[in-house]
C-alpha cells in the first residue's frame, strides 16, 4: 500500500515538473510572438472526438494510459506559423471519411501560404482562427493560447472528424 502510494506520487511529481519545463514562453514574448506571426505549437497530447473507438483499439496496446488522451511528448509534431506560411505536421486519429491513396498522406500533414489569419486579445490569452485556401481538405485551425504559451488547437476539416491537441507554443529558432 506505502508503495503504491509512493509511486503514485512520484509519478504526479514528475509530471508536474515536466509541465512546468515545457512552458516556453512568459506573458510578453508570448504577446510578441503571436503578433509577428513567428511561433510554433508543439502538441505534447491528442483529444480525438471519438475517444472510445479510440480508447478499444489504444487499450489492447502495451504502455496504454487510456482516458482519451494519446501522450505526444517527445514526437515532434507541430504547427509552425512564420511570417506568411503555416506547416503542420500532426498524427491523426479518428474517423476519416475518404482514405488517403498514398499512406504518407495521412495525418495532418501540409504547407499553405494562402489562408486567413484572425487573433484576437482575450482576458487570459488569445484565440486564433486561421482557414486554408491552397490545401487540400482546407483545414481550419482554431487555436487558444493562455499568456504563459500553454495552448489548444482544434483541427477540423471536410473528410476527417475534429481533433484537438495539447501543447505550447514557443519562438521559432532563427536560421543563421
Amino acid at each position: 500500500m506505502m508503495m503504491k502510494t509512493l509511486k503514485k506520487l512520484s509519478f504526479a511529481v514528475l509530471a508536474l515538473a515536466t509541465l512546468q519545463a515545457s512552458a516556453q514562453t512568459d506573458k510578453a514574448t508570448t504577446a510578441k510572438i503571436i503578433a509577428e506571426k513567428n511561433y510554433v505549437f508543439v502538441a505534447t497530447s491528442a483529444l480525438p472526438l471519438n475517444a472510445t473507438d479510440v480508447n478499444n483499439v489504444l487499450s489492447r496496446m502495451p504502455g496504454n494510459v487510456g482516458a482519451g488522451s494519446i501522450n505526444l511528448n517527445g514526437s515532434n509534431y507541430d504547427v509552425k506559423v512564420v511570417g506568411d506560411s503555416i506547416i503542420a505536421y500532426l498524427p491523426y486519429y479518428g474517423r476519416s471519411f475518404s482514405a488517403p491513396i498514398n499512406r504518407d498522406d495521412s495525418g495532418i500533414k501540409f504547407t499553405s501560404t494562402d489562408f486567413s489569419y484572425d487573433a484576437e486579445k482575450r482576458k487570459k490569452g488569445w484565440q486564433i482562427a486561421i482557414k486554408t485556401k491552397d490545401t487540400k481538405d482546407s483545414p481550419r485551425l482554431s487555436l487558444n493560447i493562455s499568456e504563459n504559451g500553454y495552448g489548444s488547437l482544434v483541427v477540423s476539416t471536410n473528410n476527417k472528424q475534429s481533433i484537438t491537441y495539447n501543447g505550447y507554443i514557443a519562438e521559432v529558432a532563427k536560421k543563421d
